[in-house]
């Protein structure tokens, strides 16, 4: 049974799992609290693949664990990996309880962990409900690589209170500096940005995370979209390509590859099979930029499982929208204040 205190340190994993949102991918983002007579003793999350795990962390943290409560925001691994099994350190530590927030679905875990825990006399209590699901949007990309073998893909657009993306007077920036800053920390936390020809045409972006506190330690492949393979070898993207900052164009069969350097060309039929590979890269989230024909496009082959909504307190009158067709949204289960304008978050496949 799950009570108000549990879920107050489950909510604290969930903040502690965030610090390793840069860095831990494509491995999940998990963050523990150890508890004892109703303090907590010991706190950590999981940083960097290969490091040690968040429960480690915070068993090393407490230092005696004996009789404690565990709380963690992903059932414990019973595999090994780079890493030996947490439910192991948690058995040899003397735990009396665990709280989970959601069971680990992937193959290679999938319940065993919780198992190993009972059968060294653990108590297990899994949050289920909303705090699972909350657990879950958490781990989206982690999931949805580990379950889909594609990265799991957000589609962020700032648009006016008419609808549009863009004005047809040229470029201008329709969301706040506030929320422009928001998209560089989203850059920073992803492992591809991806747009259109188009949008590299018309707007020559450079597609890093920039001016971000503390610094990007690492910039996010940039994939263009394109069947023909138009990239300009004078554009911002391929003049900035290098070994640390690469580009990805995606083309159609038989496209000219880009000549430029640092700057591959990868010839797919789909989306979908852009996305697989982008997967056999281990790259667990996509920050899909393009304009309303390429999210159309990931709209329809059921590519876009995230929407992100920066939607600004002005009118355009004219210009794209969203998508190149009507779309019905559902609603969003987030809203927030960026500044002056309003951040919607939509799920539109749950993970």
């Amino acid at each position: 049974m799950i009570d108000a205190a549990d879920r107050r340190h489950l909510a604290r994993c969930s903040e502690l799992a965030e610090r390793g949102r840069r860095t831990a991918a494509p491995n999940p983002v998990v963050g523990a609290v150890i508890v004892r007579d109703g303090a907590v003793v010991g706190e950590g999350w999981h940083e960097r693949p290969g490091g040690d795990h968040a429960e480690v962390v915070a068993l090393r943290a407490a230092g005696d664990a004996r009789g404690a409560t565990v709380y963690v925001n992903l059932e414990p691994c019973s595999h090994h990996g780079r890493t030996p099994p947490c439910a192991d350190a948690l058995v040899a530590a003397g735990v009396a309880r665990v709280v989970t927030a959601m069971v680990d679905p992937t193959p290679k875990v999938n319940g065993a962990g919780i198992a190993r825990l009972r059968e060294a006399g653990i108590a297990v209590d899994v949050a289920g409900g909303e705090i699972e699901r909350a657990a879950r949007r958490q781990n989206a990309p982690w999931l949805t690589l580990a379950l889909l073998g594609r990265p799991h893909v957000t589609y962020k657009a700032a648009v006016s209170r008419d609808g549009r993306t863009a004005s047809p007077a040229g470029p201008r920036w329709i969301s706040s500096p506030q929320s422009r800053a928001q998209v560089h920390e989203l850059r920073a936390r992803v492992g591809a940005v991806a747009v259109g020809i188009g949008t590299v045409l018309a707007d020559d972006p450079l597609l890093t995370a920039r001016d971000t506190d503390p610094p990007a330690a690492r910039q996010p492949l940039r994939v263009v979209f394109d069947r023909e393979a138009r990239l300009p070898a004078g554009s911002r993207l391929a003049a900035s390509a290098g070994p640390d900052a690469p580009v990805l164009v995606v083309a159609g069969p038989g496209a000219t590859p880009v000549a430029a350097p640092h700057v591959e060309t990868l010839a797919v039929a789909s989306p979908a099979e852009a996305l697989a590979e982008l997967g056999r890269r281990r790259i667990s989230a996509l920050l899909l930029e393009g304009g309303a024909t390429l999210a159309t496009a990931f709209l329809d082959a059921g590519l876009i499982d995230r929407l992100m909504l920066y939607r600004a307190p002005i009118e355009l009158g004219r210009g794209p929208g969203l998508f190149t067709r009507a779309v019905e949204l559902p609603e969003p289960w987030s809203t927030a204040a960026s500044g002056p304008d309003i951040l919607t978050v939509t799920e539109l496949r749950e993970a």
